[in-house]
């Protein structure tokens, strides 16, 4: 078999393969973030904390419900939606007038509660999830898990789907309108702070839907989001806070960028991606899709 740059086609394709599946994950996340943020001008870092609920609501569904995959593809996250909706209602709606430092820090100790109560409840150790899909397909260079080609086909769809609501429909040029100039919406009979709510209601469903996808993959575990959401935020200003095309196209771009530098550079792999991020805030401060204000 033939070996590119010295290195052998199977750890090649298979490292691109990872990236290309924590690719898919920094997407849906940092999509989410975007919505959030670039929606409600929130800096919501109990994302990672969501995620890892979204997980274990199907984990959860599974084991005490006997509730399929499936169905919990679409149970979960509404599930976990709802929960945001509620936080959204008692906590963040009092903060948006403030300074965005403030949504900062109670979204950081939210997530810390959660983690916690997760953590006290289930342990630190991660749960298995079965797989929904077994088997695969043998490419000759590689082997490629049904499963792992499903979960970055359909990031891709839930992504563009979500860019395209917001970006090219009637309810998202309402939610984006919201955001600028509320009083005018108001005008036309709209319910603006029930817009709010349910906006900030997708980021968490999409912050969970990519857990529940993550589940058979990764352990089930409380501190799963962790050290994920770190990476989301750096995706996020990577491709430009609130644009959603750039959290899109930034979280799969760096997913590939992480699983060649475990190719090429091992040690370098947990710090490509703040690297890129660095170099990119000295060229272009408001990120690669976003604009200066």
């Amino acid at each position: 078999m033939f070996e590119l740059l010295g290195i052998p086609p199977q750890a090649l394709f298979g490292q691109l393969l990872l990236g290309l599946i924590n690719g898919a994950f920094y997407a849906m996340l940092s999509l989410g973030l975007a919505v959030i943020f670039g929606m409600l001008n929130v800096i919501n870092f109990t994302h990672g904390a969501q995620y890892m609920m979204g997980a274990f609501a199907a984990w959860l569904l599974l084991g005490l419900l006997d509730v399929p995959f499936w169905a919990a593809l679409v149970i979960a996250p509404i599930i976990v939606g709802l929960f945001g909706i509620v936080l959204e209602k008692l906590m963040l709606k009092r903060i948006y007038h403030l300074d965005h430092l403030y949504g900062f820090l109670l979204t950081f100790g939210l997530a810390l509660v959660i983690e916690g109560l997760f953590q006290w409840k289930w342990g630190s150790s991660g749960a298995p999830y079965p797989n929904p899909i077994p088997g695969g397909f043998n490419l000759g260079f590689m082997f490629l898990p049904t499963y792992r080609a499903f979960v970055v086909v359909a990031a891709l769809v839930i992504c563009l789907a979500t860019w395209y609501g917001i970006e090219r429909t009637k309810l998202g040029a309402y939610l984006r309108a919201a955001t600028e100039n509320p009083t005018l919406v108001r005008a036309f009979g709209i319910n603006v702070p029930r817009l709010i709510t349910l906006t900030y209601g997708l980021g968490v469903a999409l912050a969970a839907l990519a857990g529940v996808l993550a589940a058979p993959i990764q352990q089930v575990s409380a501190l799963m989001g962790v050290n994920l959401v770190l990476v989301v935020f750096a995706v996020v200003v990577i491709g430009g806070m609130g644009s959603i095309m750039g959290s899109i196209v930034t979280g799969f771009g760096l997913g590939l960028v992480e699983g060649l530098t475990k190719v090429f550079y091992p040690p370098a792999s947990n710090t490509v991606i703040f690297v890129v991020m660095a170099l990119v805030l000295l060229v272009k401060p408001a990120g690669l899709f976003g604009q200066t204000k």
